[in-house]
């Protein structure tokens, strides 16, 4: 732009009036220059807030992250994975009670109880899925993977249908009753049952593995 700019210059050289207009012009056209902006460039207050921007997010990771390890740390302590997956089991149970004691004009904490519980079973039946039930099935145990896994579909349509028939449905502690029932009986299969005949055929060393890899994925999912 600069270049066209003296050559117009230059070669309306003789004329006083044309010179000064194309001054004009030129210096304009600077000016312009210097005050527009790229729609893609950073004013100059944009920096602190980029920087405060970022420092948020990490922050807000680093809490995040803080949290999981605080959590998978609490349930580390319960010991080796089914002791894990019992505790967790407690807790869900613990959820429902709640759930029931609650009446019909409380529906912020219905509500507030139904995603607490949904994320605590969401978690858990990851780690037995991705874990627990794929080593069942490498020990022979296909038969109950197949039917545990099963009732995890059952889990998650209670949920729908808690979701779908609202906190104030005059039948939703009906609903929460029946799906605490079959939270029970799951858990007393796991617990009673199909959990301690296949511990007992493992050695230490796949105890340990199997109780690493369920702590590792409740982490990511905590």
């Amino acid at each position: 732009m600069a270049t066209r700019t003296q050559s117009r210059s230059s070669n309306r050289s003789s004329s006083p009036r044309n010179s000064s207009s194309d001054s004009n012009r030129s210096g304009g056209s600077r000016s312009g220059g210097s005050e527009s902006r790229s729609a893609f460039s950073w004013s100059e207050g944009a920096g602190p807030v980029i920087a405060a921007a970022l420092g948020g997010a990490a922050i807000g990771f680093a809490a995040n992250y803080g949290r999981k390890a605080l959590m998978q740390g609490l349930e580390a302590t319960a010991g080796d994975w089914d002791e894990v997956l019992a505790t967790e089991h407690d807790l869900a149970l613990a959820v429902f009670d709640k759930m029931l004691a609650t009446d019909q004009t409380q529906t912020f904490k219905r509500k507030m109880l139904l995603m607490k519980l949904t994320h605590a079973l969401d978690k858990h039946a990851h780690q037995e899925e991705m874990v627990v039930y794929p080593a069942l099935r490498e020990a022979n145990e296909a038969v109950s993977a197949d039917q545990l896994e099963g009732e995890h579909g059952y889990i998650k349509t209670f949920i729908y249908e808690l979701n779908e028939m609202g906190a104030d449905s005059p039948t939703w502690l009906e609903k929460v009753r029946e799906f605490r029932d079959l939270v029970s009986r799951h858990a007393h299969m796991e617990e009673e049952e199909v959990f301690p005949r296949f511990k007992e055929a493992l050695n230490e060393e796949q105890n340990a593995h199997i109780t690493r890899l369920v702590h590792r994925d409740g982490f990511w999912m905590a």
